[in-house]
């Protein structure tokens, strides 16, 4: 089973990580022409491109001046411990042990809009790249052009090695159009997390997001890799209901918190 997750908009490289086997993304060459591209843009340009701040414009103008090829501990971070967002705060890798941060290693790729996908201990240099952005290059209109089949046949690569494929979209659906999953030659399970609010149980982003990631957690800690064994996830009080739940859209559940 290979799970993919969205990355954060927020970022954190301020507090120091001792990860001895990082390794390097994938796609460099292929970011570092996205990067050239970015170089480009004034900051007013990336404001609108991207509709951020003057602030966040000019940081972000900043980053693509400053990103190498050669990554460094000291321009970069292992991606899962750098980004800083509602799914990362329930996966919470800091609590990890080293034997689960190996697992999500072979188990998780993260998809990125400058970076294509990521392991969770790729080196990332700091960066802001929506996979959604309308940002013209030399393959087409977006992102999803500019990366094509690319992702979809780096993940089938891991795919094809495993004895039982599935793919696990713990993705939002911006970042998972990236990818084909006709071609992965897998089931996709895409799990749905609804909250209990006004006596309706409803998808509530927040509390989504951070299930997402909940629920990843779960798979590395206990070295999951047969999907039948999601239905025992019960982080943060959520339980599988059977009744709700399609093989490829598993429904899980939290009643209103009091």
């Amino acid at each position: 089973m290979l799970i993919v997750l969205s990355p954060a908009k927020s970022l954190d490289y301020k507090t120091p990580v001792s990860v001895k086997a990082t390794t390097l993304p994938e796609f460099v060459a292929e970011s570092a022409k996205l990067i050239a591209d970015l170089k480009k843009l004034a900051p007013q340009e990336v404001a609108d491109l991207m509709g951020l701040s003057d602030q966040l414009a000019v940081l972000n103008v900043g980053r693509y001046r400053d990103w190498s090829k050669k990554f460094t501990p000291e321009n970069s971070k292992p991606a899962i411990y750098a980004f800083n967002g509602d799914v990362y705060d329930g996966f919470d890798v800091k609590s990890l042990d080293a034997k689960a941060v190996h697992f999500a290693q072979d188990h998780i790729r993260i998809l990125s809009g400058l970076y294509g996908a990521l392991k969770p201990l790729d080196l990332m240099q700091p960066y802001r790249l929506e996979m959604g952005t309308a940002f013209k290059n030399a393959r087409g209109k977006d992102l999803y052009a500019f990366w094509g089949q690319r992702v979809t046949q780096s993940l089938k690569q891991v795919l094809d090695h495993q004895k039982k494929p599935v793919l696990l979209n713990l993705a939002s659906e911006e970042y998972f159009k990236v990818l084909q999953p006709k071609d992965l030659d897998c089931p996709v399970i895409s799990p749905v997390f609804q909250d209990a609010k006004d006596g309706k149980y409803k998808i509530i982003s927040f509390y989504a997001k951070r299930a997402r990631g909940l629920m990843a957690r779960y798979i590395v800690e206990n070295r999951i890799t047969d999907p039948v064994d999601l239905k025992g996830f019960n982080l943060d009080g959520y339980k599988y209901v059977a009744s709700e739940s399609k093989p490829d859209k598993p429904v899980f559940r939290r009643p209103e918190r009091k």
